[in-house]
């Protein structure tokens, strides 16, 4: 990120505040929200981003033999590579790496701030450097469930 930003201003660089005044929009920065705050719902005993898929809820039960923590892990999970499909040429580790971090501290706090009766775990799962991005997740469970995996 830091080559690209330093590419603006015939090379001066230019700030993330700056970046994001030229290049995003209010519809973009609205629909961040659904990523940067998102709704989680409680469901039949699990935490669960809200819009989820009872079908693929139950299949992923049934997958998981009764450990609720992997189907909370497998229901909540997001690749961060996925979130801009279709723009490959973005993907970076640096970037990557730097958004899984901040989205663990978003959903920590508010899993926590909604959700004070039913502590959660959050993942940012790191593959060794240099490897796929594709692999870098972010997840949670609640943490009660930790004791009932093992």
């Amino acid at each position: 990120m830091r080559e690209e930003l330093g590419r603006w201003n015939n090379g001066a660089g230019i700030d993330l505040a700056g970046w994001i005044s030229g290049m995003g929009s209010l519809s973009l920065a609205v629909g961040y929200t659904t990523l940067f705050w998102p709704e989680f719902v409680e469901h039949d005993g699990y935490i669960l981003r809200a819009g989820f898929s009872e079908s693929s809820l139950r299949g992923f039960e049934a997958q998981a033999k009764g450990d609720r923590k992997a189907v909370e892990w497998v229901m909540n999970h997001l690749h961060i590579a996925d979130i801009h499909l279709g723009q490959p040429d973005d993907l970076a580790e640096d970037k990557v790496v730097l958004l899984g971090r901040t989205l663990k501290a978003i959903y920590e706090a508010k899993l926590a701030k909604d959700f004070p009766h039913s502590p959660c775990i959050v993942e940012f799962h790191e593959p060794a450097a240099g490897g796929d991005l594709a692999e870098y997740e972010l997840s949670f469970w609640q943490a009660k469930h930790e004791s009932l995996s093992a």
